[in-house]
């Protein structure tokens, strides 16, 4: 079972890193109910050893592809994310550790898998996965595009990406649009 679900979730990371074209040193963030990919409500069945067979498989494609993984910690923690220091140089760093149940099994195994983990308050993600319905679009840059992935299942927990793409600012939207017609 851990190892289908292990490979269900590189699956999908390796799906939405190149779907998105994303870049070494890229940020993937993730938000995973262990519950939900165990068939629960979400928040009510925190596993460990689920989220550590999640997390296995989209570190690993993370790590293949130079890419930054954040893990998004539930509510308990106001979905804090926590991840390696080296990706957020700047940012604020706020004093927290995540457990099981107050942050989230899939955001422990993240601490305690980094080389060197912190957390923050948020950041702007170049692309994101939703294992569980965990609502993870506060950590992505404008403007998210869904996309649709070949497996839209980890174990039983729904799953959704988004990838972003920078604005359209001004008239050049316009004029191009324009132009299509």
């Amino acid at each position: 079972m851990y190892e289908e679900i292990r490979q269900q979730a590189f699956a999908s990371a390796a799906e939405i890193i190149e779907t998105a074209g994303l870049k070494e040193g890229s940020i993937l963030v993730v938000g995973c109910s262990s519950s939900e990919v165990c068939g629960d409500r979400i928040g009510s069945n925190s596993n460990l050893e689920v989220a550590q067979a999640v997390f296995s498989g989209i570190y690993e494609a993370t790590e293949n592809a130079g890419i930054y993984l954040a893990a998004q910690c539930c509510e308990h923690l106001n979905r804090a994310i926590i991840i390696e220091r080296a990706a957020v140089p700047f940012q604020e760093i706020v004093n927290v550790v995540p457990q099981p149940k107050a942050g989230g099994s899939f955001a422990t195994t993240a601490y305690r898998t980094f080389s060197d983990p912190v957390a923050v308050e948020e950041i702007k993600a170049d692309a994101g996965l939703d294992i569980g319905n965990t609502l993870i679009g506060m950590h992505i840059k404008k403007v998210a595009v869904p996309v649709r992935l070949a497996g839209c299942r980890i174990g039983c927990a729904s799953v959704n990406a988004a990838r972003t793409r920078p604005k359209f600012i001004g008239g050049v939207r316009a004029v191009y649009d324009q132009k299509l017609l």
